[in-house]
């Protein structure tokens, strides 16, 4: 049995986070993707991607992946984006549909090119990075927020219907993930209640274990105790 992990948008805060982690992990081959790397991991294949809203480039950064019937396949996502700060009067529609393209096309293609995969696979498991917005409506983030919910969506159908390719999927729903950019942005805010990238990363690989009991879930993330 081969175990193979791919991480979308590996370089970011939260995916350096997550991959130190799960390339720890008893995976048999691990493919990372982004538009650039600032670190070597050389246990990992990485791949330089181009904007996944279009889906001639996801079909192309899928195409080292290799599976057969004794194929056991995870991956995580964490591309998505976030604007805001004005109310929806202000709100421009390419604001709203960059928002849409960003958290919702992109990941869209990548579960619907995994979904192939998984159908050539023994099993399958998806993770993906909604918001905790998504289910709790907050002033001057509509664009965002909408953007993420729509995600949430396709999480729980995605669920339903993978059923029959074996595939089980979930999401994470963080509120302030610990990073330098939330630091600066926030800095007077309480830093030990931000939930840590690693942390994330040990809950992904958590789900990924007991993928057969948690699919459609999606979890939320607000406070870190201390």
């Amino acid at each position: 049995m081969k175990k193979v992990l791919l991480i979308f948008g590996a370089n970011g805060e939260l995916g350096k986070g997550i991959t130190e982690v799960l390339i720890q992990k008893n995976f048999d081959e691990s493919f990372l993707f982004d538009f650039n790397f600032d670190k070597n991991y050389s246990s990992s294949k990485q791949i330089i991607i181009s904007d996944l809203a279009y889906e001639e480039n996801v079909e192309k950064a899928f195409e080292e992946i290799k599976v057969d019937k004794e194929t056991e396949l995870y991956l995580f996502s964490t591309i998505g984006g976030f604007w805001g700060g004005v109310p929806i009067w202000e709100t421009r529609l390419n604001e709203l549909e960059k928002m849409l393209s960003m958290n919702l096309k992109t990941n869209f293609n990548i579960a619907k090119k995994f979904s192939q995969l998984v159908k050539q696979a023994k099993f399958g498991v998806s993770g993906f990075t909604s918001a905790y917005t998504a289910n709790y409506p907050s002033e001057n983030k509509f664009a965002y927020g909408v953007s993420k919910a729509a995600l949430s969506y396709l999480i729980k159908c995605l669920s339903i219907e993978g059923v029959a390719i074996n595939l089980s999927v979930f999401g994470i729903a963080p509120y302030i993930i610990d990073t330098n950019a939330n630091r600066q942005w926030m800095s007077n805010a309480n830093f030990e209640e931000w939930i840590k990238p690693s942390e994330i990363g040990e809950l992904v690989y958590s789900m990924f274990i007991n993928y057969k009991i948690n699919s459609g879930n999606i979890v939320e993330l607000k406070i870190r105790l201390t």
